[in-house]
C-alpha cells in the first residue's frame, strides 16, 4: 500500500498533462469544418528554408497567391472548400516538384508536406460530413491561382508557390 499514493499522484499528473494542448497546435475554423494543425511547426520549417526557396524564384514580378482574386475576403461558408483545394494544390502540385540539392531544405519541405497531407485528410473528411460546396467567388479565386501556376514551368511555379507559403499561412491565421 505504500506505493499507492505515489502511483495515484503520478497517474493524476499524467492525466493532467495529457489535457494540456501541444505547443503550437491551433484549431482552425474553415466554414463548418474545425481542423487542428501545428502552425508553429509549419512556420518554423518554412522560416528555415524561406530565403533559400525565394532566392530560386527568377520571376519576382508575378505572384501565384497574391492577385486581385486573392484569398482575402473569401466568404466564411467557402473557407472549407477553398482551403481543401489549396491544400490539395500544395500536396499534389507544389511539394512534388520542390526538390533541391540541399538535403536540409528537402527535409523541411517533406515535413511541411506531411503536415499539409494530414490536414488535407482531416479537411476532406469534414467536407464529406458537412457537404461543403464551393461558391462561385471562391471557385474563381482558385481558378486564378491555378492559371497563375500553370502559366510558368512546373519547377518555377512550384518554387514560387512554396516561397509564397507565408501568404497562405497568414490568411489561415487571420480567418481563424
Amino acid at each position: 500500500m505504500r506505493g499507492s499514493p505515489l502511483f495515484l499522484c503520478l497517474f493524476s499528473m499524467s492525466c493532467w498533462i495529457s489535457l494540456i494542448p501541444t505547443a503550437g497546435v491551433k484549431i482552425f475554423h474553415f466554414g463548418t469544418c474545425r481542423v487542428s494543425m501545428s502552425m508553429t511547426e509549419i512556420r518554423a520549417g518554412f522560416t528555415a528554408i524561406k530565403a533559400n526557396i525565394q532566392s530560386r524564384d527568377p520571376i519576382r514580378t508575378l505572384s501565384i497567391l497574391s492577385h486581385p482574386h486573392s484569398l482575402h475576403k473569401v466568404k466564411s461558408s467557402d473557407r472549407c472548400c477553398i482551403t481543401y483545394q489549396l491544400f490539395t494544390f500544395y500536396v499534389d502540385k507544389v511539394f512534388k516538384h520542390c526538390r533541391t540539392e540541399d538535403s536540409f531544405v528537402n527535409r523541411k519541405i517533406s515535413s511541411i508536406a506531411n503536415s499539409f497531407l494530414s490536414t488535407r485528410r482531416k479537411l476532406g473528411q469534414c467536407r464529406e460530413q458537412n457537404n461543403c460546396v464551393c461558391g462561385e467567388e471562391s471557385t474563381e479565386k482558385f481558378k486564378q491561382i491555378l492559371a497563375n501556376y500553370e502559366g510558368l514551368n512546373v519547377t518555377s511555379a512550384a518554387m514560387k508557390s512554396l516561397g509564397e507559403l507565408d501568404i497562405l499561412l497568414d490568411w489561415m491565421e487571420k480567418s481563424r
